[in-house]
This record gives C-alpha cells, structure tokens and sequence, in this order.
C-alpha cells in the first residue's frame, strides 16, 4: 500500500492531486500524519480529493488509525488514515 506523508506545511490541494493518482492506480492509499497541523492538512487534502474524483461515481471512505514511528530515534504516535473507494 501506498504510503503518503503529510506535514503542517503540506498543501492539501498537492495532497489531494496525489492521494487521488494513488488511488486511481492502486485502489487504496494510507496517509500518515504528526501532529495537529498535518491532521488538518490531511483531513483538508481528503475532502478535496473526493470532490476530484466523485464525478467518476466514487465516494471515498477513510479509516482512521494509531501508528507508532520512530522520528529522529524517538518513539512518536502517528494518525493513520486509510482511503480507499466504498
């Protein structure tokens, strides 16, 4: 699967675009975020994405999840986000 990082810098329209080529090659795409600000960003880049490919008949659904990742040698929790078409 697919995995796409998304910072507080991202631009969710760029995520978007991507997490919308994943999906139309692979079927289902992960994203991870860090933190506040690119929980927002993913969430942001999600609702654009199903409005990019909703005139193709697909609805979107994602599946929220806990991950932990190693940062700089540091345990830290991640937010998964699944997305996949229903």
């Amino acid at each position: 699967m697919e995995v796409l990082k998304v910072s507080a810098q991202s631009n969710a329209k760029a995520v978007a675009g991507a997490l919308s080529a994943v999906l139309r090659e692979k079927g289902v795409v992960e994203i991870q975020a860090v933190g506040a600000g690119a929980v927002n960003q993913t969430i942001k880049a999600i609702a654009i994405a199903r409005g990019f490919v909703a005139p193709n008949g697909v609805n979107l659904i994602t599946i929220p999840a806990f991950s932990e990742i190693i940062i700089d040698g540091e345990e830290r929790t991640a937010i998964r986000f699944i997305v996949e078409p229903r």
